[in-house]
Order: C-alpha cells, then structure tokens, then sequence
C-alpha cells in the first residue's frame, strides 16, 4: 500500500502564465494597433509601381516617339490593337504624364492618316486602353460617307448580364460627323462581348449596321464584374447611369463604374489612392488619381492635364470652385494637423494655392484639442492631431463661401467672404458639444426635436426659393466617437445614436435633409429616412431631377438606389478591405454618352 502523500497540484502556475500573457499583450496594444493601423492606411499614400499588362505579338515599334505596336490580348473579329511606351517598366513611369499622353496621341494621330489604310465601320482603327486609364476601354476610329451617330449594344452570354446600349458621343463633339472617334463603354471583362453597331443619319435613317466580337480580359484588379443585387419594396424605374466607386479599399487605384443591374461596365486605372468625386467641365472631367494629384481628363481616356499638388495631400474631396478652378481639401505632407487645410487648383495655369487653414480660422477650438491617442476610438492615427477631420466640402459662389462637414465635431460649417475677411456664418451640429468652448454664438439653434447627426459625410448645400433659406442633406452616419478634445468631452446620447464602429442590431445610419433659415439662425430636420448602418465613410446624394438617392453605407458594404420616400429601389453588395468609400452615379452625357 502506498502511503506517500499526494503532491498538490499548482494550479496557480498556468494561471501566472495565463495573466502574464494578457498583460504582454495590453501592454503591446498601443504599440501594434497603431502599427496595424498606419500600415493600413498607407495605402492611401501608394503610388503604383507597375503599369506593364499582358498584350500580344509586336508588329512594329514607333520610333520617333517610342511606343510600340502590338496586337491585344483579346480575341476579337476585328484588328484590335494595343500602344505599349516603350518605357512602361522603367522606374518613375506613369500614366499621368502628359508628356506620355502626347507621344500616344501622336501615333494615334498617324495611324489616321496613314497612306493605304482605309478605316471604316467594319474595320476600324480599333486599340484597347490606348492611353492606359480605363482597363476596359475601346478607342475607335473610322470614317463614313454620311455623317452619323454611332449607337451600340452589347451583348454577352451570361444570363445574369442584360445588354447595354448607348449612343457614343463623339471626340469632336458633334451629334453626326462623318470621322468617328469615340470610347466604347460598357464592354464586360472576362467576356466575350457580341458589339452591334448602328449608324444613323440626323432623320433617325440607319445607314449601315456594323457587327463584331470581342472577348476582353479580365480586370487588371481582378474585381467582381457582377455585383450582388437586392431590389427593395420600391417599383419605380432607376435612374440613368453609372454608379461610381470610389476609394474601395483592397483596390486603391481603380475607380469602377456598374449598370443597374450591377455589372461592371468601366474600370479606371489611376495612379494610386481613389476618386473622391469626378467633376465635369465641358466634354472633360476632373479627378483624383492619386494622393497628391489631379488630372482632367477626356472622353477617350486621354490626360489632357495633370495638376501636382506638391506639399499637400488630398485626404476626402474636391468639387467646383470660382473660375475655373477646384477646391481640394488636403492635409501637409508629414504634419502632425492632419486634414484641416482647403486648397484651390487653377486649371488652366495648375497653380495651387492654400485658401483657408482651419487652425488659423478656429485657432481658439484648436488649443483646445490634442493628438490622438493609442486607445482613442480613431487609434489608426496615433500621434496625429485630427482635430476637425473635414471630410466634404462645397463652394458658394454668389456668397464666396464654403460649407464643410466636420466629422470629428459632427458639425456642418458654413464659412463666409473665404477669399476676402474669412469668418465662420454658423455651425450646424449638437450645440451641446460647443458648450464652453467659446463657439457657442455660431450654433443653428434647433426648431422642434430631433436628434443631431453624428459622424455626417457627404453634406450639400441646396437654397430654398425663399432668400435666405437653403436645405442641408447629408448621410448622417449616426455614429459618436471622439478622439481630440483636451477635456474628454462626452455628450448624453440618445439611445438611437450607436458608439459602435461595426454596430449592434438595430443600429442604422440615415439621410438626413435639413431645412435652415439663416436669416433667424434655425435649423428644423424635415427629410429623413434609415439606411445600412456604417459608422464612418458613405455617402448619400440627391437627384433633384428624379428626386432619387444614390447612397453608400461604406462599412456595410452596400450600396443603393432609393426612391424619394425613402423606400429601396435596389441594392448592390460589393467586396472590400473595411469599407468603401462614396458611391456617386453619374450620367456621363457629353462625355462618354450623347
């Protein structure tokens, strides 16, 4: 019989081992999650590093300007070519070179006019992404005895893809011409596209009807070409157009254009970052293309101008400003104040000068603030001081004013006379959160009771017919984190308004359309309804033709189409690395479409 006693177990040595792991890792929290974060984020900054793609045999070099000729990598029952710099794999190459573009224009330019070759409907001078910014663009080139339009359809076999038809809108810019030259749209990747081409005189008469197929390569970012659709309780038609994605991170670098029926029908090859809205001059846009550029581009795909924003990055819009220029918000380069400066671009010279710095005009709110910190809900940023985090901006130009959103205030900012005096009109926002800060005189005051937006994005300015009265909609993300105040402000929420980056059940984000007399300084909300929950990013925009919306709830990861009551017309489900940025959708007539 054994009688040695039993040894006690030490139980608390896996327990010490257990506690001393846990603490290694709070204590190596405010050093990864940061990391993780800046890593995460510095995609934004990327710049791409390749350009090269898969193309076909060479046929010949352009030697004068350096470019080769090489059949494209897509089958197709017509020549269909593609234009190689020879320089594309040198280190520094892009794109967005106007003097690339040039040297690309000029063999274009050549091959028309070359002796011998007769272009016609039924053999086109026809390059796939000749000017390397739209992965899926088809430049074509050939002339007719009549002058015509150009009508189009496209045809694939996937029973998930309808035909799309559009009208070309020609390079010249006239309805009928007897020389076409033109950027098809609409050609699905990874697909063999069936083209029909019908060629109308100004009576409507079809002079010639012209076939051909094309299969097209895959996305070069290797994005879904078809999108997951939800139609809502909504009948009515959806609008015209493209819906336009921008920022998708996971692809920074592209912008993707879809139909309604959520197929891919355009993906735009951009030097890095995203498009953070595409304005239109004349038959031109205007748009990011990387973190520190702008480029106006035309309907071929062709970069008639690049504008370097030198010390400053764009960090979350652009739009129109007075005389042919753009208002840019942006942040200097490698400053601890992060995305509180507002630029404006020149777009006939490209000069770029800084129009209001928010710290200046806001100085005694910026004393007031401090860097964020490893444990504030924004940790990504640690150690920058994003203290207002203006994130959509609008210029005025019968007021010379701008209005901003504030996301880190949540506060809509309407400031006046910004190339003379400038000075703030008023904020519209909880009036609670400028209590005690010496702001307090600039507050909207509330008509009836409703609850403030948190977080907003995508703010717009409308004026009323009455003088002095105009209407604010944005998406109210619905969404409180506060991540600068030196005081550690925080306000009595209501139960509807979430603190959750990823949201509970129940947890929505809205469109909100306020109406503000800003003769008596009120504000009164008269337009809401719920959309998918995302605590930052998104987008909500107005079609005031059709009364539609075009809404992004970024983190959800969905996009949609909503009737003027609210109701859901469509939804479209994408993939991404956190979220999605905006969602606009454009027309693109003049541009791309008659």
């Amino acid at each position: 019989m054994n009688t040695k006693p039993k040894k006690k177990r030490r139980i608390w040595i896996p327990i010490v081992v257990v506690l001393a792991v846990l603490l290694a890792i709070a204590a190596l929290v405010p050093v990864v999650a940061p990391a993780v974060g800046k890593w995460f984020t510095s995609q934004e900054t990327a710049i791409r590093d390749g350009w090269a793609v898969d193309v076909g045999d060479l046929i010949g070099v352009e030697e004068e300007h350096q470019i080769e000729i090489r059949t494209a990598s897509a089958d197709a029952s017509i020549t269909v070519l593609q234009l190689v710099p020879t320089d594309i794999d040198q280190e520094g190459f892009t794109y967005y070179d106007t003097a690339v573009q040039q040297r690309i224009r000029a063999v274009l330019d050549k091959g028309q006019t070359t002796q011998n070759l007769n272009w016609t409907a039924e053999t086109p001078l026809a390059v796939l992404n000749p000017f390397g910014t739209g992965a899926n663009g088809l430049y074509l080139y050939f002339e007719t005895d009549f002058p015509t339009q150009v009508e189009y359809t496209i045809r694939v076999e996937d029973e998930r893809i309808p035909d799309f038809t559009a009208v070309a809108a020609d390079s010249s810019g006239r309805e009928y011409s007897t020389r076409h030259e033109f950027q098809m749209i609409g050609l699905v990747p990874g697909e063999v596209n069936e083209v029909t081409m019908t060629l109308r005189g100004s009576w409507g008469n079809v002079r010639q009807t012209v076939r051909f197929t094309i299969e097209m390569p895959e996305p070069y970012s290797g994005y879904d070409t078809v999108l997951e659709v939800t139609d809502g309780t909504s009948t009515e038609p959806l609008d015209e157009g493209l819906f336009t994605m921008m920022r998708t991170n996971g692809h920074l670098g592209y912008g993707f254009l879809f139909d309604n029926a959520g197929v891919m029908r355009y993906e735009m090859v951009l030097e890095g970052f995203g498009m953070d809205r595409i304005l239109t001059y004349g038959d031109e846009i205007v748009t990011c293309v990387s973190a520190n550029k702008l480029a106006r581009i035309n309907g071929l795909g062709e970069v008639e101008q690049v504008y370097p924003l030198g010390e400053y990055e764009l960090h979350h819009d652009i739009n129109y400003g007075r005389d042919g220029t753009v208002v840019a918000l942006v942040e200097q380069t490698g400053a601890v104040d992060v995305e509180d400066l507002v630029v404006e671009v020149d777009l006939a010279s490209g000069e770029v000068d800084l129009l209001l710095d928010f710290k200046d005009l806001m100085a005694d709110y910026h004393s007031q603030t401090r860097p964020i910190g490893a444990t504030d809900p924004f940790f990504w940023q640690a150690g920058e001081q994003d203290w207002i985090h203006l994130n959509t901006i609008q210029y005025l130009p019968d007021s010379d004013s701008l209005v901003v959103s504030s996301r880190e205030t949540s506060t809509a900012i309407k400031v006046g006379d910004v190339h003379g005096q400038a000075a703030i009109d008023w904020f519209c926002g909880d009036p609670a959160f400028w209590e005690g800060t010496g702001y307090e005189e600039y507050c909207l005051e509330p008509v009836n009771d409703f609850t403030w937006q948190y977080g907003q994005h995508s703010v717009e300015y409308a004026p009323a017919e009455e003088e002095g009265v105009c209407y604010l909609r944005m998406f109210n993300n619905n969404y409180w984190a506060l991540s600068s105040r030196s005081d550690g402000y925080q306000p009595d929420l209501p139960d509807t308004v979430s603190t959750e980056m990823y949201g509970g059940n129940g947890d929505a984000s809205y469109s909100y359309t306020y109406r503000i007399d800003e003769n008596a300084g009120t504000v009164e909300l008269v337009d809401s309804f719920p959309v998918p929950y995302s605590s930052i990013v998104s987008n909500a925009t107005l079609n005031p033709d059709t009364g539609h919306w075009a809404v992004n709830s970024g983190v959800a990861m969905v996009y949609g189409e909503y009737d003027s009551q609210g109701n859901l017309i469509r939804q479209y489900a994408y993939e991404c690395t956190m979220q999605g940025y905006r969602t606009f959708k454009y027309d693109y007539k003049g541009f791309w479409f008659q």
